[in-house]
Formats: structure tokens, sequence, C-alpha cells
């Protein structure tokens, strides 16, 4: 068994969207194909991958450094002991060669690959991936549904706040009952009156996140944090620079409820580090590792690992991203949940068709690999990609 080749294209997903840091006119991302030698009806198994919406596309550190390591290794380095393409020993060949620390682009181009890796893997065992998660790495036992929360809110041009409240309707329309929304990208009054006005149309049980994608400095994340403290929100999500965590430890003085991040550390280390300095609270805290961007799943599972070691459940993680790979995760491994793209970053974003939302958890179908094939417009392209 072996890997007979590896493409990458990259592909737009802009989109006149902005946070409070970056706009999305012009974001990119990569789609990878990862084509083996094993045979199913007729066909080469073929594994796909991309990565997560707000980093670009990693085509050119992929096609200069990573993916010759892989073509370049004899094939039998690359399987386990159960003649299998083993997704470890693809990281390690893939990490040949780098030195530790900075994680930035690097990590979101392996962490593609091995989204496409493990895809492969769980369909030449014709298994699910959240299945074959629980098999190796639990206990067995699969959580088949799945909590998920709505991501938008993004500011638009001329977009109001009857705008945004249909939005949101919209979501709840669906079945959400926790939906997300930016702020920091206007003054704190304005953005108090978007969060009201969003707090408005919801319902008994119906929540709201809002997230400011690392954008403030102390003082101002401080004064934000007084000011929605009075909200109940599900969460605040990253007030401040994700590797600032004097920020983030402090913040906790001044708001007592729930506060998230982690989207944006890309290694177990810089993940290690947040909960040694950062002061999240594993009580009611949550956090957002998203493993497209940091390495991929063989770096995610040492991150259990560690938060295992500080006292930490896998089900304070809800990972970044909006993708059916952490959505596998979460099933097999017993994560909290996942972040859903119900309208933006098409057709990456998203879950098989006919998943249907209730009350915000999705039940997982029995789709072999990751499940791209249950989704339609997604598997075309990457079909195109392989063939």
């Amino acid at each position: 068994m072996k890997i007979v080749e590896i493409r990458e294209k990259t592909v737009p997903i802009s989109s006149p969207i902005r946070n409070a840091y970056i706009d999305f006119s012009k974001m990119t991302l990569s789609l990878v194909a990862v084509i083996t030698d094993v045979v199913r009806d007729g066909k080469p198994v073929v594994g796909y991958g991309f990565n997560s919406n707000g980093r670009y596309g990693q085509g050119q550190l992929m096609r200069e450094r990573f993916l010759p390591r892989i073509m370049e290794a004899k094939p039998d380095t690359l399987l386990g002991a159960n003649g299998v393409i083993d997704p470890h020993k693809v990281w390690d060949t893939l990490f040949r060669n780098e030195k530790p620390g900075g994680h930035g682009e690097r990590s979101v181009a392996m962490g593609t690959i091995d989204m496409a890796v493990w895809d492969a893997v769980a369909k030449i065992e014709n298994k699910p991936l959240f299945q074959l998660l629980a098999d190796r790495h639990g206990d067995g036992t699969v959580k088949r549904k799945v909590f998920v929360y709505a991501a938008g809110g993004y500011y638009y041009p001329g977009k109001d706040d009857e705008q945004l409240k249909n939005e949101m309707r919209g979501y709840l329309d669906r079945g959400y009952s926790v939906v997300k929304m930016k702020i920091g990208g206007a003054s704190l009054a304005e953005d108090r009156r978007r969060i009201e006005s969003v707090l408005s149309i919801l319902g008994d049980g119906q929540r709201l996140c809002v997230d400011a994608n690392g954008r403030f400095d102390m003082d101002t994340a401080i004064a934000y944090a007084k000011a929605l403290q009075q909200y109940g929100l599900f969460w605040y999500e990253e007030a401040g620079d994700p590797l600032d965590y004097e920020l983030q430890s402090i913040l906790r003085s001044y708001y007592t409820n729930p506060m998230a991040t982690g989207e944006n550390l890309f290694s177990m280390q810089d993940a290690r580090n947040l909960i040694r300095y950062g002061g999240m609270r594993p009580d009611r805290d949550w956090l957002q590792f998203d493993c497209a961007l940091s390495y991929g799943l063989v770096e995610y599972l040492r991150t259990l690992d560690m938060l295992k070691q500080h006292g930490w459940s896998a089900s304070r993680c809800v990972p970044h991203g909006g993708h059916q790979m952490s959505l596998n995760i979460a099933a097999g491994l017993g994560l909290g949940g996942n972040e859903s793209y119900p309208d933006l970053f098409q057709p990456y974003g998203g879950f098989p068709d006919g998943v249907k939302v209730d009350n915000s958890f999705v039940t997982m179908p029995d789709l072999p690999g990751i499940g791209f094939e249950g989704k339609a417009d997604l598997i075309r392209e990457m079909r195109a990609l392989a063939s």
C-alpha cells in the first residue's frame, strides 16, 4: 500500500464580509487530494483535505517542502503494523528537518495534508472517521449527536441591524439555538446596539456568542467585558491577541461569564501555554483549537492529552473552522461540539446533504472517511482535483 500522488489546488473563498481584524475579499484555501493505490469499486481510494477560513492557501509551501518529503519516502516507512498508511508516520515525515517553534504557516500546510491522510485511512478501513477515532483513541463509544452553533454576524457594506437580525433569524429557523456575531469592528456603543438587536429576537433557550477576533488591547477588552457582563452571553471570544496570555488571564477578573479562545494557536505547545498562563477556567471557558490550522489531527491528539494532564475535559473544546473534520473529532473523541457556517465559505462549510440541525445538534451519518462524499457540491470540486 502506498500514496501514489498528492495534488493541491488553491481556490478562492472570497467574500465582501469582514471581522474586526481582516476582510475576506482575497481569501483562499488549499484543497488537497491524497491518491492511494488501494482500489475500491474500480477506483483508487482518495483522501481529501482543506484548510479552514481565515488563513490563506498554502500551495507553494506544500509543493516546495512537504509534498516532496512524502513522495520521496519509502512507502513501507509510512505504514503501520496493520499494513495501512499510518497518519502519525506521515506526520513525522512531513516534519522531518523542521525546527521547533515558528508554527504559523507551516502548521496550516501540514494540517491540510493531515486531514486528507486521515480521510484516506478511514476510507481504506471502510469506517467513518469518528468511529475509527473512537476505536483507536477512545473506548469505542461514539457521540452520534454533536452540538453545533451558527457562526455569522460579520460586518458587511450597508448591513444594518435589521439585516443582522434577519440573518440570525435564518439560523434559528434552521434549527440552531446558539448563534455567533462579530464585534470589535465598530465602536463599543455601536456593538452594544448590534448585540441588543440580536438579543431582542432570541427566544427561550436561545443564546448569543460574540467574537472580537483578537482586536482589543487590554483597556478595550476590559471595557467590553464590563459592558457585556449584563447580557448573559454563551461566550465572549478572543478579546485580545491570541498570544497575549496576560490579557486573557487578567480579563477573567472583569468577566465572570464564559470566555472562549484558541483558534489562532497552532501547536500543542502554544495551547499548553494558554492553559498554563492564560487564566482559562475549566468549569466554564471554551477552547477553540482547530486541527486544520494546527498541524492536523496528529497534533490535536497531543493537545487533548495535554489538556487531560492539566485537568481539562475534551468536552470544553469546540473547534473553530466549521468543517467536517472537527465534526468527526467531536463525535469520536467527545469534544463539546463544533463551529458551523450555514451560509459562508461554501461549499467547504456545512454538513452532508440531508443532515438537519435540531436544537443546535446534528446526528452524524454513516459515511466512510470524513464524509465529504455526502455533500454533493463539495465532493464535485474534490473529485475534479483527483480525476
